[in-house]
């Protein structure tokens, strides 16, 4: 299949296929290398990365719920000197656009982690921004706009990559979240992180996971995400990643019709992992059938308040 009416062009990276994968569920894609054609994927956002190494959380780390699961991990990772020095130089050969999904503590650690991934071989930087904010006394970077937005001010002034803010859906007004971090200067969002959530050993008499609440994704998640996209396709004119419970073409379409330019697959990786590239012939079969001949042509095709951003179109 040659992926033609997929191809597409996002923050300036050539995509084969408006289909990545989600920091956390794909490991640095080599992991997938034996079941995936990497190259074409769009992009894959590499696992969760810091300054220093992190051991992760304590306890049990995931648990299965029905319809999705709940996970804890804690930012588990090697750390950005061992990405650059040995991660990045291996994963170059399978030809993918490598997108870094990176936390920090502090909005200067996120200028930090930009500045020092404004290297070759880097498409562009995820900025994940549900950590704790350790200067503001603990307050979520992610349902903060004002927060969120420094913490993109900071990364955009120290990279010159695309900068991705990955919206947190624990938040009262998602739109008010988009906005901010559109006007602090964010090229892109991606959207939605994890759910909160929790699940309790009725026979242990306590919270199963050693964290105690964990991160809900899988596909009971799909319908809040697609809301979520609906909305911020009506606020913000820069392009949106959708993410949530994709498990099939069929789920992809939903957030194209909404208003996302591509999608990223995250749970469903576990369960399948051949499940990208089954999405991507997916979705080439649903524009060959409705006579489309590029997916932009159906970016925000059933969203009446869709602003308008679409490859094909200058922002505004």
């Amino acid at each position: 299949m040659s992926d033609e009416r997929l191809h597409t062009d996002l923050l300036g990276i050539a995509m084969k296929t408006p289909v990545l994968t989600a920091s956390g569920t794909f490991g640095f894609g080599e992991e997938f290398k034996d079941f995936v054609d990497l190259s074409r994927l769009g992009g894959v956002m590499v696992k969760g990365t810091t300054l220093l190494p992190r051991r992760g959380n304590d306890g049990v780390r995931i648990t299965e719920t029905p319809e999705g699961m709940l996970n804890c991990i804690g930012l588990e990772n090697p750390g950005v000197e061992h990405f650059l020095d040995e991660t990045l130089p291996r994963i170059q050969q399978y030809g993918m656009n490598v997108i870094v999904n990176i936390s920090g503590s502090t909005a200067e650690e996120y200028g930090k982690l930009a500045e020092l991934l404004d290297v070759p071989g880097v498409a562009a930087i995820e900025l994940n921004v549900s950590c704790p904010n350790v200067k503001e006394g603990g307050i979520v970077f992610g349902t903060d706009p004002e927060a969120a937005a420094a913490v993109v001010r900071e990364a955009k002034a120290h990279t010159k990559k695309p900068v991705i803010l990955k919206l947190s859906p624990n938040v009262t007004d998602i739109v008010v979240m988009a906005k901010a971090v559109e006007a602090a200067g964010a090229d892109a969002v991606s959207l939605i992180n994890t759910l909160l959530g929790m699940e309790i050993d009725i026979h242990r008499f306590r919270p199963v996971l050693g964290n105690i609440t964990g991160g809900l994704s899988g596909p009971c998640v799909k319908p809040v995400a697609v809301r979520m996209v609906w909305q911020v396709a009506q606020a913000v004119r820069i392009p949106i990643i959708g993410i949530g419970g994709i498990a099939s073409a069929e789920d992809a379409v939903e957030f194209f019709l909404a208003g996302a330019s591509a999608v990223a697959v995250g749970t469903a990786n576990f369960t399948d992992p051949e499940i990208t590239m089954k999405i991507c012939d997916g979705l080439d079969t649903y524009l060959a059938e409705h006579g489309f001949s590029s997916i932009e042509e159906i970016v925000g095709k059933a969203n009446p308040g869709f602003l308008g951003f679409r490859n094909d179109v200058q922002k505004g």
